[in-house]
């Protein structure tokens, strides 16, 4: 078995931990030696999304010291993975220095989103959980346009024992959290997360599920504001479950 290092993300290491503790869980009951390198910080996308492409090296550069010597490196966010994955590469070009390149083309193949490690390298699909409610799914931006997740995230959920999958109408569309747009373009951002919203009540589910928690946190708020009953969890804590 390969030793997994567990990228957290600076977004789940300070708001949602218990997704991180889940992550553990589930790859130490599938047979997984995990390590997490507690030394490890932001990746920079909110810095490079935003315009401050030199500010992200020092990020970069932790980020391949930090995870260079594990076999696999294993995160529960697609907007985090889709940064080291996609444009690290570019921040190595910005900081003009060949050996950060050189360590950013060894370290970002072995790079996954959890979903994305679990099917297409443990090659599990029933990762023995139970979880006996109504769930619908939302594929999140990065995750759906830029991982190209596809039916990873469905086939894991549809495997836990007793969970009721249920589609969400117009599931592709944004949340409309996208980071530092929420705080720019704040207006836009709440009219396209009440949408989002009401098309996950229209479903009837009980939970509310994605791969990332920012997005989950966007429209967990609004869910929460409009008293609807409606819980947002993590699919990671979802796969975590276990029967009592």
């Amino acid at each position: 078995m390969p030793t997994v290092g567990l990228f957290i993300t600076c977004f789940n290491d300070t708001m949602f931990p218990d997704t991180g503790k889940s992550v553990v869980k589930v790859l130490e009951r599938l047979g997984y030696k995990v390590v997490f390198p507690a030394a490890q910080t932001c990746c920079g996308q909110m810095h490079f999304n935003t315009g401050y492409q030199r500010e992200c090296v020092p990020l970069a550069r932790g980020f391949v010291e930090r995870f260079e010597n594990v076999d696999v490196v294993v995160a529960p966010s697609a907007s985090c993975v889709a940064m080291v994955r996609e444009f690290y590469g570019r921040v190595a070009e910005v900081g003009g220095d060949p050996g950060l390149a050189a360590a950013v083309a060894r370290t970002v193949p072995k790079v996954y989103e959890f979903t994305e490690f679990l099917v297409d390298v443990a090659k599990v699909t029933d990762v023995g959980a139970s979880f006996p409610h109504k769930v619908t799914y939302h594929p999140t931006c990065h995750g759906l346009r830029m991982l190209g997740l596809g039916e990873r995230p469905l086939t894991l959920l549809r495997a836990v024992r007793g969970l009721r999958l249920v589609d969400l109408p117009a599931a592709t569309e944004c949340c409309g959290f996208g980071g530092t747009f929420a705080l720019k373009n704040s207006d836009v951002s709440v009219a396209m997360g009440a949408d989002k919203v009401s098309r996950v009540l229209s479903t009837g589910a009980e939970v509310l599920t994605a791969a990332d928690n920012s997005c989950l946190m966007h429209v967990g708020g609004l869910l929460s504001r409009a008293r609807s009953g409606v819980r947002v969890m993590h699919l990671a804590e979802i796969l975590a479950q276990e029967a009592a």
